[in-house]
């Protein structure tokens, strides 16, 4: 059995936004129960000039939808990036899973062939779809996820492997 485009990319991605998920539940977890406020872990930041927690979270999100929004030519949904809280993080993880799971696999799979023209931060870019996602979108959303699970790890959340990796079933 082949991989298709969209196996390759909403699969991961919801796959993806389910463990950030759990990690934002850990976290609010973790703060509650040592005092923190919770503010603190969602404008926490690895450095000075990286994205917060709830940066990293939006810009999961933003990458998931523009992915299916540039290949699949289907409607963007558009988040304002207020969120300010683990509930309004979770909330927009939410939105993204449910706008994810709406776009048809046909819209994905029959643009396998198709070339994306899209600014990448202030850099125009024209790329063919595979490549776009194998290249820039999956490894784009991993960045995010991977830091986003950095922040809360290095502000003391317990965190493993496996809340990395989430369940295999």
């Amino acid at each position: 059995m082949a991989i298709t485009l969209y196996d390759l990319t909403v699969p991961v991605f919801l796959r993806g936004l389910g463990v950030l998920s759990t990690l934002l539940e850990k976290g609010r977890s973790h703060a509650e129960a040592a005092g923190i406020a919770p503010e603190e872990l969602v404008t926490a930041r690895l450095a000075p000039d990286m994205l917060t927690l709830a940066g990293q979270i939006q810009r999961a999100s933003d990458t998931a939808k523009f992915t299916a929004v540039r290949i699949g030519g289907v409607d963007n949904l558009r988040f304002a990036d207020e969120e300010k809280t683990f509930a309004d993080l979770q909330d927009r993880l939410a939105r993204t899973r449910d706008f994810l799971e709406a776009v048809p696999r046909t819209a994905i799979d029959a643009k396998e062939a198709t070339t994306i023209e899209a600014n990448i931060g202030r850099t125009p870019i024209t790329i063919g779809a595979v490549d776009y996602a194998q290249k820039f979108a999956v490894p784009n959303f991993y960045f995010h996820v991977t830091t986003a699970y950095d922040i809360l790890r290095s502000r003391g959340v317990e965190l493993g492997k496996m809340d990395y990796i989430g369940r295999l079933d």
